[in-house]
């Protein structure tokens, strides 16, 4: 009597061929993720589905979802690392930092610089894209106030993110001429105690720049 046929095993779904096609299709599923529903409402295990891949696969490749949305956005690893940075120190000067920290991001060397401002140049004809580029910047701000106990932490960072985005849109895509014809330092000291007062309220800071 034969002996019955034993099927082959199936391939797992969502596996890919290897560790560079599986972050292509995590990047392609984030991308399109991030275009349909915004930052905010993106998530790791949604894109993970979306790639028919593990979450944990995800994270392999990308510890966070500001990461993910970085490389979707190319945006350098050495901007994200300053963004974070700012947020170590004394609460006094965080204003400061923050707002250095930022301007240095889209003014500072190309390799930085430029992946950043194609990525706001795009948002600006996009109003997906503008709600994207406000939602990460201001996770990036409620992310480095933590441990702010005021309860309108989350307000009081989509204020500083917007006044940001605003100075840098100004500045770099429309030329407002004042904002064009101020030096950075200049207005790292004008802007740094408003965003001070935005971010730490109780703890006001004083630039060190004027």
């Amino acid at each position: 009597m034969p002996e019955p046929k034993t099927s082959a095993p199936k391939a797992r779904r969502g596996r890919r061929p290897g560790p560079s096609t599986t972050r292509q299709a995590v990047l392609d599923a984030a991308r399109a993720r991030f275009a349909s529903d915004g930052f905010a409402a993106t998530t790791i295990r949604l894109v993970a589905a979306d790639a028919e891949v593990d979450a944990s696969q995800v994270m392999q490749f990308f510890k966070s979802k500001d990461e993910l949305f970085a490389a979707v956005m190319a945006v350098p690893p050495s901007a994200l690392e300053r963004f974070s940075t700012a947020f170590e120190g004394p609460d006094e000067h965080l204003g400061e930092r923050v707002v250095r920290a930022y301007l240095s991001a889209w003014e500072g060397p190309p390799e930085e610089s430029e992946p950043l401002m194609a990525m706001l140049r795009g948002a600006i004809v996009n109003d997906k894209g503008v709600g994207q580029l406000r939602e990460f910047i201001q996770a990036r701000l409620v992310d480095g106030t933590a441990k702010s106990t005021d309860a309108d932490a989350a307000l009081r960072a989509g204020l500083a993110a917007s006044m940001l985005v605003g100075v840098v849109t100004g500045r770099r895509i429309i030329g407002v001429p004042t904002l064009l014809n101020t030096e950075t330092e200049e207005l790292i000291g004008i802007l740094a105690p408003a965003i001070q007062q935005i971010l730490a309220p109780n703890r006001p800071g004083q630039s060190s720049v004027r």
